[in-house]
């Protein structure tokens, strides 16, 4: 394997990743409001990752800049194409997080239901984007020969995509609810199960049509067609176990149907990292846009030295908030 497969490799676990782990923040996000109906109820959803979202973020932060480090044509051309998406994810993201922070600093209801509209709108806006973003690596947007984007917003809003985008929403309200009926108790749980159980078809559904998109628009090969599987036996396997008293396990599922989904993309485009509508000899290629092998080298040793720090941080972590919040 060479150094710029397997930082090819390293990007997609980054990548895959933070949407497991950030993914249920994102679901809680959103159902905060559905599955408390009190001011008690939705601090107890928030408190249920209170401890873990800003650690799961980090995983964005790693994937962007590792795709700066590792292959910088990518990085330029999909963070200048997809410019405003990534504004407005950044606003949805800040937004989010602003509204943890604050939404406790004063009793008015009226200041609280503001920032509970805020936690709801970013956690529902930022996969929403983020889907999208992932989506158009594989569908293609219109990109020179010379590794410039040459379309506008309008070529990002496709229906593959859209669709891509729409199917990591329910996703991660899916993981969400799965989330809370492991790390609550009470009228909370009881809901997030409820939410669940609504929730679970229509992500199934989803995840099925996804994979049956992905495989007619870009399938070649087995190694897609067993992701895409995995993506929808674990949706099925969610359904199935949502509400049935298997939390550990539905929670695992979902887990895995998000990992598999993210992962399937990646595996489609590879060695292709950016798909060109404008001709297969316009793509961007894992080749014409790594850096240099000596840059590779020394990112590899200092990844090999501060990534297992990560882990251990964020086992550290889940570990010591692994109780249930009654």
């Amino acid at each position: 394997m060479t150094l710029v497969s397997f930082w090819f490799i390293v990007l997609v676990v980054f990548w895959t990743g933070f949407l497991v782990l950030e993914g249920f923040d994102f679901g809680v996000g959103m159902l905060h409001g559905l599955v408390g109906r009190d001011d008690q109820g939705r601090r107890n959803a928030l408190g249920a990752i209170g401890p873990l979202w800003d650690g799961n973020e980090v995983w964005l932060i790693v994937a962007a800049a590792g795709m700066f480090a590792a292959f910088p044509g990518w990085y330029a051309t999909m963070f200048s194409g997809f410019y405003l998406v990534f504004v407005l994810l950044l606003v949805a993201l800040i937004a989010r997080g602003v509204s943890f922070e604050f939404r406790e600093r004063r009793e008015s209801p009226r200041w609280r239901r503001t920032w509970a509209a805020a936690t709801t709108g970013g956690s529902l806006l930022a996969p929403l984007l983020i889907g999208v973003a992932l989506g158009n690596l594989l569908h293609g947007v219109p990109i020179g020969t010379d590794q410039e984007y040459a379309g506008s917003l309008a070529d990002l809003l496709n229906p593959y995509s859209l669709f891509t985008g729409a199917t990591v929403v329910l996703l991660c309200l899916l993981h969400g609810a799965s989330f809370l009926a492991l790390k609550t108790a009470g009228e909370v749980r009881r809901r997030s199960v409820r939410a669940g159980r609504r929730i679970a078809p229509l992500a199934a559904a989803a995840v099925l049509g996804f994979a049956v998109w992905t495989q007619v628009m870009a399938g070649d090969g087995l190694a897609p067609l067993l992701v895409e599987a995995v993506a929808v036996a674990a949706a099925l396997a969610a359904v199935w176990l949502i509400g049935r008293g298997r939390d550990g396990r539905a929670f695992a599922a979902t887990s895995v149907a998000m990992a598999a989904v993210v992962v399937s993309i990646f595996v489609s485009l590879y060695p292709r990292v950016m798909v060109s509508t404008l001709g297969p000899s316009a793509d961007l290629t894992v080749s014409n846009t790594a850096s240099s092998p000596y840059a590779l080298k020394v990112m590899t040793v200092a990844a090999a030295a501060l990534f297992p720090v990560v882990l251990a941080y964020q086992a550290w972590t889940y570990y010591t908030f692994r109780r249930r919040i009654v």
